[in-house]
């Protein structure tokens, strides 16, 4: 009774099979809302980020945190094997946060490398960089009167 509730409890926490074969479906499980894991998994999805591209290294966190992030590893450090990019993340206390995050990341480094000014960080950096020009014009018209 006791080996069989140990081994369900260790399963409900396990996201990954052992040996992850082509045809696996992985469920991302950090700690976070149904719908945050839903979005991931359909961003991750669109931009052909794939688990098994992944290598994740945990690393020892700096700065704020206190004895918490001195004596764990809760930074994370993903690499995407294919294209070569890199992140690194210790933005939580939380190994699981960081974990999300860090998806979140190497997300948005993908789609900026992939879809270049099309992407949704070039978009919103383009809509800042109008608006400071509207503002820098509105000034300079009151300084001439």
């Amino acid at each position: 009774m006791i080996l069989f509730f140990l081994d369900h409890l260790i399963q409900d926490h396990l996201a990954w099979p052992n040996k992850p074969d082509a045809g696996d479906v992985y469920t991302i499980n950090f700690g976070i809302t149904e719908r945050k894991r839903q979005e991931l998994e359909q961003r991750m999805h669109n931009c052909n980020l794939l688990e098994n591209d992944i290598e994740e290294t945990f690393v020892r966190s700096s700065g704020a945190g206190g004895q918490k992030v001195n004596k764990s590893s809760t930074c994370v450090h993903l690499k995407h094997i294919p294209s070569g990019l890199a992140v690194k993340v210790q933005k939580s206390r939380s190994q699981g946060l960081n974990r999300y995050y860090a998806r979140k990341q190497m997300c948005e480094l993908l789609e900026n490398k992939l879809l270049g000014k099309e992407s949704p960080e070039a978009k919103k950096l383009e809509k800042i960089r109008k608006q400071k020009d509207r503002r820098r014009r509105r000034t300079e018209g009151k300084d001439k009167k």
